[in-house]
């Protein structure tokens, strides 16, 4: 027998491009890596507002910065990846509570569905423009994804439950005891030890810590699919 998985935790919030970004890489490496990927869907409003932190994109030259970061980003991680055309809105207005939830109830009823449904609310939002705060939004995403109609609508409707309200706040509050400030945070549990990692950005610094190798966004087993 090998050496047992690491775990790694991925802490998102589909609100925010470089989360998809992380999700992404630790996906396409879940399967060459020795790790065992837990998704944890949290609520950057809450992180940033216990952190004290506030949006990039609030102050006018991370704004500029960010969009050419994404640009450039698209064609690095070869994800499809573009800013919604009312970015305020999207960002500080609308937010992602409603969708997060419905994450968080998939998580505790159909986890094998998580990272399907994760991604096309990603494409919805940061790649097509699209809402992700109505019902018919989410179900529309979660049935893309290929759950059925009921198996969505179920679990739509739970979304304000208590349970998945609770669960959705510890999760958050779990990031925020990790440390972060922001989000994407994976944390590894290596050795005994837990590191925190901020970012899409330090996927290298995670080979090393995990002593695996490190060959790009996109490794030559995907790159040969894409």
């Amino acid at each position: 027998m090998g050496p047992l998985p690491r775990t790694l935790e991925l802490f998102y919030d589909v609100l925010s491009p470089y989360s998809w970004l992380g999700f992404e890489v630790l996906c396409r490496y879940q399967n060459i890596w020795n790790i065992k990927l837990q998704l944890r869907p949290s609520l950057i409003a809450g992180i940033m507002k216990d952190s004290g932190n506030k949006p990039p994109a609030l102050l006018p030259r991370k704004a500029q910065y960010l969009r050419q970061d994404i640009k450039l980003l698209r064609q690095h991680f070869q994800i499809p990846i573009q800013f919604p055309k009312d970015f305020f809105s999207v960002i500080l207005e609308k937010g992602s509570l409603s969708a997060m939830r419905f994450l968080t109830a998939l998580s505790l009823e159909h986890p094998e569905m998580l990272e399907k449904v994760s991604r096309e609310l990603w494409m919805r939002v940061w790649s097509r423009d699209e809402d992700i705060t109505e019902p018919q939004s989410i179900l529309a995403a979660a049935e893309k994804a290929g759950m059925t109609t009921e198996q969505a609508q179920g679990i739509l409707e739970k979304i304000s439950t208590p349970k998945v309200r609770n669960q959705l706040k510890e999760t958050t509050e779990a990031a925020c005891r990790y440390g972060a400030f922001g989000l994407p945070i994976t944390v590894a549990h290596v050795d005994g030890q837990t590191h925190m990692l901020f970012g899409s950005d330090r996927m290298e610094l995670l080979a090393y810590l995990l002593g695996e190798k490190w060959m790009g966004p996109v490794p030559p087993a995907m790159n040969a699919r894409l």
